[in-house]
C-alpha cells in the first residue's frame, strides 16, 4: 500500500522508513553515487520497489546546471506528427536526454507553444512542420538551437531535418504510370509545410512522363480532402489522383466511395507520409512514407550536436522517400 494513501506519490522519506535508514543515504542511492555499500543499495531498492517508489527525473533535471530537456512543438492535428513523436523519444532515450512536449491546437498557436517549452528550460528546440515564417525561426535560433523537421528553410541559422518530398511526388506519379494511367491529378497542400516540393515534384514528374498536369485546391484535412473529390467529381473523373498527405487523402476517398465510385476500379488514390491512418486496414491506402525512425534520429543527434558545439557542415539533411504500394492503386479499367 503506497504511504500516505492511494493519491499521494511516494517520496525518499517513505523510502527510507521502509529500508531503516536516513534520507540522505536514500539520495545517495538513487543518485548512483559512491556512499553506500552493496548490501544497503540493495535493501534501498527493494524498498523503493515495495513502495512504488520513482525517482523524479524532471525534478533531477531542474535542480542541476542544465536541464537536458529538448523541447518538441507538435501539431495535434497531424497523425504524421504523433509518428514522429515515438521517433524522437526513443533517439532522446538513448542520447541520454528528456523531452518537453508542447502542442500547437486550433486555439493555441505556436508562439504559445513555443513560449511554453522556453519556460520549462529546454536546452533546445525540435519544432515538427512549423508554419512560422523563416524570420521568426531564425531569431528562435539566436536564442538556442533550434531544429526544423518536415520544412525547408531558408536560413543558415535554423537546421532543417527533412524527406525529400518532390522526390516522393516523383515516385507516386511513377508507381502510378507503370499501371498504365495517363491522366494523373494531384490535390495540393496549400501553404503547408512541404505542399511546394510536393507540388513541384508533381509537375516534374508528369512533365518527364508527357502528360497535362492538373492540380485541385486541397489542404491538411479530411474536409480539404472531401472537398477536392467534390471538385473531381463535377466532371469526368481522373484516373489517377496524389495527394498531399493522409488525412487529406481519406477526406477523398470516403467522398468518392459514398458518390458509388470504386477506388481503385474508378480511380487510384495515392497519399502521402505512410501515417497510422493510411496503414489502417478498412483504409488500406498506398502512400509515399517518411523514414520517421532516421527523420527522428537525426533531428535529436542535430539539437544535441549543437548543444555540444559539435562542427556541423550540412545545415539541412534530407531523407528519401519510399512508396508503400497498398489496395487504393490498380491499373485502369
Amino acid at each position: 500500500m503506497t504511504p500516505g494513501g492511494p493519491d499521494r506519490r511516494p517520496t525518499l522519506a517513505d523510502v527510507a522508513a521502509r529500508a531503516g535508514v536516513s534520507t540522505a543515504l536514500v539520495s545517495i542511492v538513487m543518485r548512483g553515487v559512491p556512499g553506500a555499500s552493496a548490501a544497503t543499495r540493495e535493501r534501498v531498492r527493494r524498498a523503493a520497489d515495495e513502495i512504488g517508489y520513482s525517482p523524479d527525473a524532471r525534478a533531477r533535471l531542474l535542480r542541476s546546471s542544465r536541464s537536458r530537456l529538448v523541447g518538441v512543438v507538435f501539431g495535434v492535428q497531424h497523425a504524421f506528427h504523433g509518428d514522429l513523436l515515438t521517433g524522437l523519444y526513443d533517439a532522446a532515450e538513448k542520447a541520454g536526454y528528456e523531452l518537453a512536449l508542447s502542442a500547437v491546437t486550433p486555439g493555441r498557436d505556436e508562439r504559445r507553444a513555443v513560449d511554453s517549452l522556453l519556460r520549462d528550460r529546454c536546452e533546445a528546440l525540435v519544432l515538427l512542420g512549423p508554419q512560422s515564417p523563416t524570420a521568426t525561426l531564425a531569431d528562435l535560433a539566436a536564442r538556442l538551437p533550434v531544429v526544423v523537421v518536415a520544412r525547408s528553410v531558408r536560413s543558415t541559422a535554423v537546421d532543417v531535418v527533412r524527406t525529400a518530398d518532390d522526390e516522393g511526388l516523383h515516385l507516386a506519379v511513377d508507381h502510378l504510370v507503370e499501371l498504365g494511367h495517363r491522366e494523373v491529378v494531384h490535390v495540393d497542400g496549400g501553404r503547408a509545410p512541404g505542399a511546394a516540393e510536393r507540388r513541384r515534384g508533381y509537375h516534374e514528374a508528369v512533365r518527364r512522363h508527357g502528360l497535362a498536369a492538373r492540380v485541385v485546391p486541397g489542404g491538411l484535412t479530411e474536409d480539404d480532402g472531401a472537398a477536392a473529390a467534390r471538385e473531381l467529381l463535377g466532371g469526368p473523373l481522373p484516373g489517377a489522383v496524389t495527394v498531399f498527405n493522409d488525412r487529406c487523402a481519406l477526406g477523398l476517398l470516403d467522398v468518392l466511395r459514398r458518390a458509388g465510385r470504386a477506388v481503385p476500379g474508378d480511380v487510384s488514390v495515392v497519399g502521402y507520409d505512410d501515417s497510422r491512418i493510411a496503414r489502417l486496414s478498412s483504409v488500406d491506402l498506398t502512400s509515399v512514407a517518411q523514414d520517421v525512425g532516421q527523420l527522428s534520429t537525426l533531428a535529436v543527434q542535430r539539437a544535441i550536436g549543437r548543444l555540444d558545439g559539435a562542427a556541423v557542415e550540412q545545415r539541412e539533411l534530407v531523407v528519401p522517400p519510399r512508396l508503400v504500394v497498398r489496395s487504393t492503386t490498380a491499373p485502369p479499367r
